[in-house]
């Protein structure tokens, strides 16, 4: 029997190493999209480092409560360089649906910010403003508004050539 007790052990430690290098590296993060049942998911991009990498935002019909994540709907990978730290929601183009909002906090000394919207239609998530290096204490809805209108103003000093006769 002592023999068999060496063997026995390896194969355990063997197998408690495999089965937690498989696991997802970081954590998810989940809310539901105001107004609606569709539930939104978050998470980094596993075997990858917590500093790094990339993440996924899924989307989910979240139509039966007692299996939310049964129906994907839409989903997008982006790169990232920090952490999702929060999930929010706010209607950046004034068009009644929410956007997806995904706040990342790098991992650096600055402890700058990243926000990145997106808009959900129908089955296609698209990216719509993304607003990064922004300072640790920063509103990201703001930032992403104020980024939108800036794209939205005519381009300042451009002049536009009269048309030909």
């Amino acid at each position: 029997m002592g023999r068999l007790l060496l063997p026995c052990v390896t194969i355990l430690m063997l197998t408690a190493c495999a089965t937690g290098s498989s696991r997802p590296s970081g954590r998810v993060l989940e809310a539901v999209i105001p107004g609606t049942s569709t539930r939104v998911a978050v998470s980094e991009g596993e075997l990858e480092p917590r500093s790094t990498g990339s993440y996924t935002l899924r989307a989910y019909a979240g139509s039966d409560a007692r299996f939310p994540f049964d129906r994907f709907i839409a989903g997008i990978v982006r790169p990232r360089d920090g952490s999702p730290e929060r999930i929010l929601f706010s209607d950046l183009d004034h068009d009644g649906h929410p956007e997806i909002i995904v706040v990342i906090r790098s991992a650096g000394s600055g402890d700058f910010l990243c926000a990145e919207a997106f808009q959900l239609r129908v089955m296609t998530l698209s990216l719509v403003e993304s607003a990064c290096g922004l300072p640790k204490d920063a509103d990201p809805v703001r930032a992403l508004e104020a980024r939108l209108k800036r794209a939205a103003e005519p381009a300042a000093g451009k002049h536009t050539p009269a048309p030909r006769r």
